[in-house]
């Protein structure tokens, strides 16, 4: 296993992280005995990092990635994220303590604010009575060593959030489909931030190769998410990848690619950049993304519903699409399928796409029948 610095903060981490986010289940709950054994065999292979929140596995996870820390506690840093970034500081301390009692521990090493954006920072973290002095005032008691933000904003805004100065770490996504992060994490790198990333396999999109793809990346490779992770690794500027490993199988494979001395050549990163560059410049054709659409008074989210069909039309992930789009039935009128062709989105489009049709061409392609279904 290859190790790496943590930002400034003298730790050395696992260059593979456990992400305890996809254990195995069964009729709902998290198989322990299972999960625990898959734990272990990524500690056994060098992984010294394990990654999970108050809610993963349908608030299980902490519970046992705690069990799962016996006898290995010294050895391993343990992250975990506090759901609550709003100006109630007493609800935020009051998931701190549950979450420690659930991992079984004095301290947590990595504690994070979970998912937070520019705007939520601004208006709720930092007013008066907010999270953020509650999170100081624990980190002051010893509950938690190093604080640090998890992240799904605009690229720009992870710039804003690493510049306050706030935070020791970040977590943040960055793969060969998604690398608008990269300036942010070469600038939380250069203030001495640890860089851990999630998704580094694209949400399972590169785990599941289509032609499209595979004509992209170099000709010998034996495995999409090997190079995958093989690319993001290759960024000096990133501390670990943390993967969500479910089985021994994607321990030992995941270990193994961890464990290689070298990394992607330049020349090979840069081939697969302008590649995958040369796709995304395809896809812009259809949306870029910049949501002078929105807000659609029908409930529709344009780009989101694009952006899946960008995934299908562009990369060939059908039955990823397909998933994601009727996962969203679950949030009323996101999809295509409540399009009520008012027209009021086209003309704000600075690319004049045909935003209705296209809509009805996402519906049929990833929908059929969504609107009846929800």
């Amino acid at each position: 296993m290859q190790y790496r610095d943590f930002g400034d903060t003298g730790l050395k981490i696992s260059a593979l992280g456990f992400g305890a986010m996809r254990l195995p289940e069964k009729d709902g709950h998290v198989e322990q005995d299972k999960a625990i054994e898959v734990i272990h065999r990524a500690f056994d292979l060098g992984v010294n990092y394990i990654d999970t929140a108050y809610f993963y596995n349908h608030n299980e996870s902490e519970t046992v990635v705690g069990k799962a820390l016996k006898g290995w506690r010294d050895k391993v840093t343990v992250s975990t994220k506090n759901p609550d970034s709003s100006a109630d500081a007493d609800k935020w301390r009051s998931t701190l303590d549950d979450q420690l009692k659930k991992l079984d521990v004095d301290r947590i090493d990595v504690y994070h604010f979970h998912g937070i954006n520019w705007n939520v920072f601004e208006e709720k973290m930092t007013s008066p009575n907010g999270c953020l002095k509650a999170a100081r005032k624990a980190q002051d008691e010893g509950l938690f060593t190093y604080l640090s933000f998890s992240f799904h904003d605009k690229p720009e805004n992870l710039v804003r959030l690493v510049d306050t100065g706030e935070f020791t770490s970040v977590t943040c996504q960055y793969n060969l489909l998604d690398r608008g992060n990269g300036p942010g994490i070469a600038r939380a790198h250069e203030r001495g931030m640890g860089v851990v990333i999630m998704g580094p396999v694209g949400g399972g999109r590169l785990g599941r190769p289509t032609p499209q793809i595979q004509e992209l990346l170099p000709a010998d490779t034996a495995s999409t998410p090997e190079i995958a992770l093989r690319f993001v690794l290759s960024n000096p500027n990133v501390s670990c990848a943390i993967s969500g490993m479910e089985n021994l199988q994607m321990v030992e494979e995941n270990c193994a690619t961890a464990s290689r001395a070298e990394p992607l050549s330049e020349k090979e990163q840069a081939a697969m950049r302008a590649a995958f560059e040369e796709k995304k410049k395809l896809a812009d054709l259809y949306c870029t993304g910049c949501r002078y659409c929105m807000p659609c008074p029908h409930g529709v989210d344009i780009p989101g519903n694009f952006d899946l069909m960008n995934a299908y039309r562009v990369y060939g992930l059908l039955d990823y699409a397909r998933e994601e789009y009727r996962g969203w039935l679950t949030h009323e009128k996101q999809t295509a399928a409540f399009c009520e062709e008012c027209g009021e989105c086209e003309p704000k489009c600075p690319q004049k796409i045909p935003i209705i049709a296209q809509l009805k061409e996402t519906e049929k392609a990833l929908g059929k029948g969504a609107k009846e279904e929800a």
